[in-house]
């Protein structure tokens, strides 16, 4: 941890996030239009930290344009099965191409999902169609969180959770 840093996310949220969660993300162009992707995968670095999210270049071509341009992100982690919902934001996310070390952390994320969805009622067949991908069309966008909310329907959303110095 850096020093006189404060962890934005709780090890409870870590764990959210590191489950089978959905997760959206959103940029938006200069005229503030939104775009908005499901990834296909995202991948939690120690202490929430450094944060990767996977999207198909072929169904993001305009977020990733958003991203590329003003390094805005906002990203919405939510277990299907609880409605718990975390959000994050930066503005300083980097794209890059998906790499061979990359694959096993989509399958577990896969795995993840399939579990999940299956809770609530959805085999795993719907989220392998859900989150169908090639690897060569996979950009992952990485960043560190800059705020953090809790975003879970219900009085506390929207309120902040902890503080980056």
């Amino acid at each position: 941890m850096e020093p006189n840093a404060t962890a934005l996310l709780s090890p409870e949220h870590l764990a959210l996030m590191e489950g089978g969660v959905s997760v959206i993300v959103s940029c938006c162009d200069a005229n503030l239009v939104p775009s908005v992707m499901r990834a296909v995968g995202s991948l939690v670095g120690a202490l929430g930290r450094r944060v990767t999210v996977y999207l198909c270049r072929s169904q993001s071509a305009q977020l990733l344009r958003d991203v590329a341009r003003s390094g805005r992100l906002a990203v919405v982690f939510s277990q299907p099965s609880s409605h718990r919902t975390v959000q994050l934001k930066t503005r300083h996310a980097r794209l890059r191409e998906a790499r061979d070390d990359d694959a096993p952390v989509l399958r577990r994320y896969l795995k993840g999902m399939e579990h999940e969805l299956t809770l609530i009622g959805f085999g795993p067949v719907y989220a392998r169609a859900m989150l169908a991908h090639n690897l060569d069309d996979v950009v992952a966008i990485e960043f560190e969180p800059e705020q953090a909310f809790d975003q879970t329907p219900g009085p506390k959303a929207g309120r902040a959770l902890g503080v980056r110095n």
